[in-house]
C-alpha cells in the first residue's frame, strides 16, 4: 500500500485498501442484501459499487470462521504465499526454505505451506514474541534479526548447509546476507522490499550478478494478480488447510474505523503478528 499510494494517489484521494464488505442495499440481483464480498473500496465506511472487482466469500465458508480471513490467510496474503512459494520457489520435500518477515500475514503462511510440502523452514522476525509464535506454528528454526550480533552468522547457524528457497519480503541488507548462502540452483521469490520503501534515494548494495551466475540461481519478482484466474483454486486449498488445522492464523485486530491510521502505522512499525485487521 505504501509504494502504490506514493505512485498513484494524490492528496485528497481515498486511500487504497480491501475489505470484507456487507451489502446493505442492492439494485443488482447478483448481489443480495446481507451477503458478504471481498471488495476494493479503500478506506471508507460505506461505498457504492457497480459490482466490478467484488468477489463473494467461498460458498463453503463456515459460519463460525472469521470472515476477516478472506482478506488474510484465505485472501490476498494467503494467495501471495501460496502462489509465490509453489509457483516460483517450487519447494521439494527436504528443501530448506528461508522466510523473512516470517510472522507477518504472508510470511507465516509461506512457512506453514513449506512445512506441508516436507521442507525444513527457517524464519526471521523482529521480536522474541514473534519468534515464539513461529516455533508454535511449526518453523524449525527462527531468530530475531534485531538482536543477533551477525545476520550472516545467524543464517549459517540456522542452516549450515545453506538454502534451497528464499521467500524475500524485505530486500536490502537481509537479501545481501542471504543470497551468498543459497545452494546451487536455488530459487528466490521476491515478494516485497519493505526495508527499502522509505529510502529517498536507492541504496547501493553489493552487486548480485556474480552470486546469481556462479550459483546458477533463479530470482523472480511477482505480484499475486498474475494468478487472478486461479484465485478460487488457491482459496479452496487454503480454506481446507485452515479448517483441518494444518495452517494456523493470527489476526492483530484494531477496533474502530477512526483508528485505522494508527493501525496502519503500527503495522509498518511491526507491531502486528499475522494479518493486521481493522474492524470498522
Amino acid at each position: 500500500m505504501r509504494p502504490y499510494s506514493r505512485r498513484h494517489l494524490k492528496e485528497g484521494d481515498v486511500m487504497i485498501g480491501s475489505q470484507v464488505a456487507r451489502i446493505i442495499e442492492s439494485k443488482n440481483s447478483a448481489f443480495s442484501v446481507g451477503s458478504y464480498h471481498v471488495a476494493q473500496g479503500g478506506w471508507t465506511t460505506h461505498f457504492i459499487s457497480d459490482g466490478k472487482g467484488m468477489y463473494p466469500l467461498l460458498s463453503e465458508w463456515p459460519e463460525a470462521l472469521p470472515k476477516s480471513l478472506a482478506v488474510g490467510a484465505v485472501g490476498m496474503p494467503g494467495l501471495t504465499a501460496y502462489f509465490g512459494l509453489l509457483e516460483i520457489c517450487k519447494p521439494k520435500k527436504g528443501d530448506v526454505v528461508l522466510v523473512n518477515c516470517a510472522a507477518g500475514a504472508v510470511g507465516s503462511i509461506v512457512g506453514q505451506i513449506a512445512k506441508l510440502k516436507g521442507c525444513k523452514v527457517v524464519g526471521s522476525a523482529g521480536s522474541d514474541d514473534k519468534i515464539q509464535y513461529l516455533k508454535e506454528i511449526g518453523f524449525d528454526e527462527a531468530f530475531n534479526y534485531k538482536t543477533v550480533s551477525s545476520l550472516d552468522e545467524a543464517l549459517k547457524k540456522a542452516s549450515p548447509e545453506g538454502y534451497d528457497c528464499f521467500f524475500d519480503n524485505v530486500g536490502g541488507k537481509f537479501a545481501d546476507a542471504a543470497l551468498p548462502q543459497m545452494k546451487e540452483f536455488g530459487r528466490i521469490a521476491v515478494c516485497g522490499a519493505i526495508s527499502m520503501y522509505n529510502d529517498a534515494t536507492p541504496p547501493k548494495g553489493p552487486y548480485i550478478q556474480p552470486t546469481l551466475l556462479f550459483k546458477q540461481l533463479r530470482m523472480e519478482g511477482f505480484i499475486v494478480l498474475r494468478w487472478a484466474n486461479r484465485y478460487q483454486e488457491g482459496q479452496k486449498e487454503l480454506l481446507q488447510w485452515v479448517l483441518e488445522g494444518k495452517v494456523k492464523y493470527h489476526e492483530h485486530i484494531t477496533n474502530g474505523f477512526e483508528n485505522m491510521p494508527a493501525g496502519f502505522i503500527g503495522m509498518l512499525k511491526g507491531e502486528n503478528t499475522g494479518k493486521a485487521i481493522i474492524k470498522a
